[in-house]
């Protein structure tokens, strides 16, 4: 079993010096970006540069970071975007303008708390081998105030799934769920050049997780190192949904959400069929076929008008293992049976 990923931040001090690199993106963030930046200023290991991609914003932002820039003792770069990119290609943007051996993810509006990029630099010096590392992240109201519950919680990434991901398996579970966010991840910076570019139908964590996880073992930080800040204008949230919301939300996913993820990992098994011989496993192409085979079977589910053919393929497919292999719980069976 590998190492936990928090044992001792003193890993890092008495490994070769690595140089990190924090990827922010900002859009019209002025709101909460003052208190992230303090919070990266912070930092028991501070990076050594800050790569500021903005997409166009129309408020306070740039200048925020203009001054943030004038008085910290780590190199920052302002990237400003003569059009915008979105949230997707601008991460592609700062990652790919980073200069660092560890790369983090930054979104705008959280708060890191002071050991998070030593703690994540620790894992890798624990293992060398890995490719990415990610945290949990307590969930918090737009005024920091905890909502009882952190992203693991929400997600139901439990201690069953953290072991099998700790003993090697996390590719298999990246497979039934999202299970990253942006914020809590650092990933090196050699596997740039197989998650570059990032699909346009991706989210930049995702993408980078599943192809990661395909070439290199993933490492964990079993506690929260981010407050996730949960307001209006966020992209992504981290609710923990009630069984009337779990209702409401089967009700609202149709043939568009499930045709999006079965094109996703169609990019996701073209990309890494470009470079085999990388791949820690020959047996994750097969197991991505079967992934996609089972997004195409639920697809096909969601557009039948027929009940009782609906049935019957869904049917099929728990028999033939596909929510068990590709699904996170039996939810989904449910919603494809009934819903």
């Amino acid at each position: 079993m590998r190492p936990d990923a928090h044992s001792s931040a003193a890993a890092a001090l008495s490994a070769p010096s690595r140089r990190i690199s924090v990827a922010l993106c900002t859009y019209n963030g002025a709101r909460f970006l003052d208190a992230q930046l303090e919070s990266i200023l912070a930092q028991t290991r501070q990076p050594d540069e800050l790569v500021a991609c903005d997409d166009g914003s129309t408020d306070e932002t740039v200048p925020i970071l203009e001054r943030f820039r004038q008085r910290t003792p780590f190199a920052v770069r302002i990237e400003r975007n003569p059009s915008t990119l979105g949230s997707t290609k601008n991460f592609e943007k700062a990652i790919g303008l980073c200069t660092g051996d560890l790369i983090a993810t930054s979104d705008q509006d959280d708060i890191w708390l002071p050991e998070k990029l030593a703690l994540c630099e620790a894992a890798f010096s624990a293992d060398p081998t890995l490719g990415l590392v990610f945290s949990d992240a307590e969930v918090v109201d737009e005024e920091l105030r905890p909502l009882g519950h952190t992203m693991w919680d929400a997600i139901h990434f439990g201690k069953a799934y953290r072991r099998r991901v700790r003993s090697g398996g996390s590719f298999e579970i990246l497979l039934r769920q999202w299970l990253v966010t942006g914020a809590t991840m650092m990933f090196r910076a050699d596997l740039r050049s197989l998650v570059l570019p990032i699909p346009p139908i991706w989210i930049h964590d995702g993408w980078i997780a599943t192809i990661s996880g395909a070439l290199s073992p993933v490492g964990l930080v079993e506690r929260s190192l981010v407050k996730y800040r949960q307001h209006a204008a966020q992209q992504i949230g981290g609710k923990k949904l009630t069984l009337r919301e779990l209702y409401k939300k089967a009700r609202e996913i149709g043939p568009p959400q499930y045709r999006l993820a079965y094109e996703q990992f169609i990019l996701a098994r073209d990309r890494l069929q470009t470079f085999t011989e990388r791949l820690r496993s020959q047996a994750f192409l097969p197991m991505l076929d079967g992934k996609v085979r089972h997004q195409r079977r639920r697809l096909d589910i969601s557009e039948c008008k027929s009940r009782v053919r609906r049935v019957l393929w869904t049917l099929g497919e728990l028999f033939r293992g596909g929510y068990t292999r590709y699904s996170p719980n039996t939810r989904h069976f449910i919603k494809d049976m009934f819903l």
